[in-house]
């Protein structure tokens, strides 16, 4: 008989052989039993090898959450999801794992959980009071302006600070060659084009969206709108494929994909939005110093597909 022991979360993960950001998510949807330990989620051994005997049962050998699953701003997940006294960032670019790590650096004993949603659902988050720290590059085609018309809207009657992190080139992905001769947010109006589209809610799709609502385009009238993908990389592979004609995403990333060719459109800013009643608390007193030596400058460079000149900059107390 199995001893019925309170698991940690990482003792479940260690378990299943999955992430612990994955426990949390499977404890959230009901898939697995946990109960709270003062601030702590705690999980019975009998529970563990309940769930995996239904998986079992089920014949499904992937355990956790499909990567295809597209989340509304009601039920995203964010990892620790205020149940331990964990610091979330949410974000999706690399820049913020090489962040995270400086942070742990100069605030021993924190430890940084990074959230995968876009930027609309982050700054809901961090309303919600669910992160610490969230990301954006969020473009208003009315005022032409990044990121302060959204935070302004998504985090009403709370003081924040929106902190510079870098400048990226956000452009579109086509078929090595570009045989559709696409070149230019107009070209959505042909009916010979296939789009690889962003899921709702981050960056990359906002920009589509907005450049489409100026110009009078509908969406809807464009083939391939309403097929999604994750991620800057899943775009490109799915153009290199053949399975698209056009996405959108940055710079960076094209590069990494062979097959395909980028057309640079527009330049975004890539920035951090905090509260300012945290601005004095540990880790984020250390924030800005990260951001602004030359230390974290000079690793960002060596990756390349940045424009640095004004990170760690604060542009604007909202």
């Amino acid at each position: 008989m199995i001893e019925n022991t309170a698991l940690t979360p990482q003792e479940v993960a260690d378990m299943l052989k999955i992430a612990k950001n994955t426990v949390y998510e499977l404890i959230k949807r009901g898939d697995l039993k946990g109960y709270k330990v003062g601030k702590k989620i705690r999980v019975d051994t009998k529970d563990v090898e309940e769930y995996k005997n239904r998986e079992k049962n089920k014949g499904n050998n992937q355990v956790g959450m499909p990567e295809s699953r597209n989340f509304s701003s009601s039920d995203t997940f964010y990892p620790g999801n205020n149940m331990e006294d964990d610091f979330v960032i949410c974000g999706q670019d690399v820049l913020l794992d090489i962040l995270s790590r400086y942070i742990e650096m100069c605030s021993p004993g924190i430890r940084i959980f990074r959230s995968y949603v876009g930027s609309y659902n982050g700054l809901l988050g961090l309303y919600m009071g669910k992160v610490q720290a969230a990301t954006a590059h969020l473009w208003d085609g009315d005022s032409g302006q990044y990121n302060i018309p959204f935070v302004r809207r998504l985090i009403p009657g709370i003081p924040t600070v929106v902190i510079h992190l870098a400048c990226r080139i956000q452009g579109f992905y086509v078929t090595k060659g570009n045989p559709k001769n696409i070149q230019g947010w107009e070209d959505f109006e042909r009916p010979d084009i296939n789009l690889i589209n962003r899921e709702k809610g981050c960056g990359t799709r906002i920009l589509l969206d907005e450049h489409l609502r100026l110009l009078k385009i509908n969406g809807k009238d464009i083939r391939g709108y309403n097929n999604e993908c994750l991620s800057h990389l899943a775009v490109a592979s799915t153009v290199a494929r053949g399975d698209a004609d056009v996405g959108l995403g940055n710079e960076k990333t094209g590069l990494q994909v062979q097959n395909i060719d980028f057309i640079p459109l527009q330049k975004e800013r890539y920035e951090l939005v905090i509260k300012k009643e945290d601005m004095d608390n540990p880790p984020f007193k250390s924030i800005i110093e990260i951001l602004q030596s030359d230390k974290f400058k000079q690793e960002l460079s060596g990756i390349g597909g940045y424009d640095l000149t004004e990170t760690g900059n604060i542009i604007a107390e909202l």
